[in-house]
């Protein structure tokens, strides 16, 4: 057996988490959502559009596998990133748990929000997590939380083959000047 490390990346998996990445980094998130333009801010974004897919995947048990693989593909990022960062070996691990602990999380709050009629708690999830609780930010949440529901419904309208073959499409972030807050 190749161990993991030595193996090619599926291109569908790549494919799939370089869309979500793709789209988390577009800077119309920066600039018109006024997410913040760091580390975590990032990290959240990219958190948001890997629950949206996994999300999409969950309908059928067939792409379990391929759900599984794109979010040992996130994990092999966050790991790469945080050596990046400087962290050291031996806090890796550690540093892994809580983003595995913060993904689960976030993802499980995004459910439960979407589940909801109305976008109050959705904007209180994404109050919380995205702009990291920061007070005055409902605004900026709300046209977050209007382009999540967007992308609930642009991902649901696609159909699942097209997604597992790597053909993730997201809907354009809204060019819209940002509130004063």
């Amino acid at each position: 057996m190749i161990p993991p490390l030595f193996r090619t990346p599926d291109p569908t998996i790549a494919a799939l988490y370089g869309a979500i990445v793709a789209q988390a980094r577009d800077p119309r998130f920066y600039q018109a959502y006024a997410v913040p333009d760091t580390v975590l801010g990032r990290f959240d974004l990219i958190v948001l559009h890997m629950a949206l897919v996994l999300r999409r995947f969950r309908e059928d048990s067939a792409k379990r596998p391929l759900a599984q693989g794109v979010f040992d593909a996130f994990c092999r990022d966050m790991d790469h990133n945080l050596r990046e960062m400087g962290i050291s070996d031996p806090g890796v691990p550690r540093q892994m748990q809580k983003v595995g602990e913060a993904f689960y999380g976030r993802a499980q709050a995004y459910d439960a929000a979407l589940a909801e009629r109305g976008d109050d708690a959705l904007v209180q999830a994404l109050v919380r997590n995205v702009y990291a609780g920061a007070s005055g930010r409902e605004s900026a949440a709300a046209r977050l939380a209007a382009y999540v529901r967007q992308g609930v419904e642009t991902l649901d309208a696609q159909p699942l083959e097209e997604l597992a073959r790597g053909g993730v499409r997201f809907p354009e972030p809204v060019t819209l000047m940002p509130a004063a807050e």
